[in-house]
């Protein structure tokens, strides 16, 4: 089971550290994490379960004082915020955590249109994104698959490197440390 940290960070530098364990299980696969701030203060907390295709089947986000609960149901995303409930057709959830990168490859290439979640606030909006395996490589003894990620509203091309269910390198996101093998490969995915 991998556990280890990211440091996420933004155009005006560092701005969290989220530190993350992550197994398949009987439900699925599941990411637990923390985040806290550069001074190790609490930002909040990520519980995501997914499904062997990559849908959230679980989400739970909490930001300083916002809560995001949802996952997806058929062709559209559910998510309750606050106190108001709200559904759009979407393939899954995005955002700054790692775990939406994992999620979305598990969905595959092609366009996927996913409900992000800003930070800190959890405000959702509806993206467009273009996913493409295009590559791998193997780098200490672990397979490494390169995605060509485009953001579809802006022409952004992003290049995020998994090493099954670990972030190897990704714009806006470095690995820190890593404690035991990445354990979700295409095949185990298959097999949830």
């Amino acid at each position: 089971m991998p556990r280890g940290a990211y440091l996420l960070s933004g155009l005006e530098g560092p701005y969290a550290v989220e530190r993350f364990s992550c197994a398949p299980g009987p439900a699925g696969w599941r990411y637990v994490a923390t985040r806290e701030d550069p001074d190790g203060r609490g930002l909040g907390r990520l519980d995501v379960v997914l499904d062997g295709a990559g849908r959230a089947l679980r989400v739970q986000v909490r930001s300083g004082a916002w809560e995001v609960r949802g996952g997806v149901v058929g062709s559209r995303c559910v998510w309750r915020r606050g106190e108001r409930e709200h559904a759009d057709r979407a393939g899954g959830f995005t955002g700054t955590s790692p775990v939406w990168l994992v999620a979305a490859a598990r969905r595959g290439a092609g366009v996927q249109r996913l409900v992000e979640l800003s930070d800190p606030a959890l405000a959702a909006r509806t993206v467009l994104q273009r996913w493409a395996l295009t590559g791998g490589r193997v780098e200490a003894g672990l397979t490494v698959e390169r995605y060509d990620v485009d953001a579809l509203d802006t022409g952004e091309r992003r290049v995020v490197h998994l090493a099954g269910d670990v972030v190897v390198a990704a714009p806006g996101i470095t690995l820190l440390e890593l404690e035991g093998p990445p354990t979700l490969t295409r095949a185990c995915a298959a097999g949830l």
